[in-house]
């Protein structure tokens, strides 16, 4: 009986992980965004640090931010980073789930004031993210 239930959650795993690896390879970035992305990677992790340092934001979005910042430096990952393109797509979907999540309780301003780097970037990064797309649209 126990191999029975342990076999079917088994199952609902490894069937939820290949559902996920199925839509990250559909939605995964193509060309430049591709690239866009990988020349944000610096500016990025810095604005994830200087946002959960910041004592004026709420403290939810704060743990969110350590919460990203700790899956993101962990060996384990949802998809392993060693297959190419959709092995960082993982990453980069949850990056995106949360910063929208910290505009949508913070504001864009919020997170634009943080930006380490420039305007072309923070409306790349807007773009990757799809803050554009959640009726947020960046300032310049």
């Amino acid at each position: 009986m126990w191999w029975d239930i342990l076999l079917a959650i088994a199952a609902g795993l490894l069937a939820t992980w290949l559902a996920l690896l199925i839509a990250l390879l559909v939605i995964r970035p193509k060309g430049a965004l591709l690239g866009e992305a990988v020349r944000l990677l610096p500016d990025l992790v810095r604005l994830l640090r200087r946002l959960a340092a910041d004592k004026t934001l709420p403290r939810s979005v704060r743990i969110r931010l350590g919460a990203l910042m700790v899956y993101l430096a962990l060996p384990i990952d949802l998809i392993p980073d060693f297959l190419p393109v959709i092995g960082y797509a993982d990453d980069a979907i949850i990056v995106a789930f949360t910063l929208r999540s910290v505009v949508g309780r913070t504001g864009i301003d919020a997170v634009h004031a943080h930006w380490p780097g420039t305007d072309d970037g923070f409306a790349a990064l807007s773009r990757l993210t799809g803050l554009h797309r959640a009726g947020h649209t960046p300032t310049n």
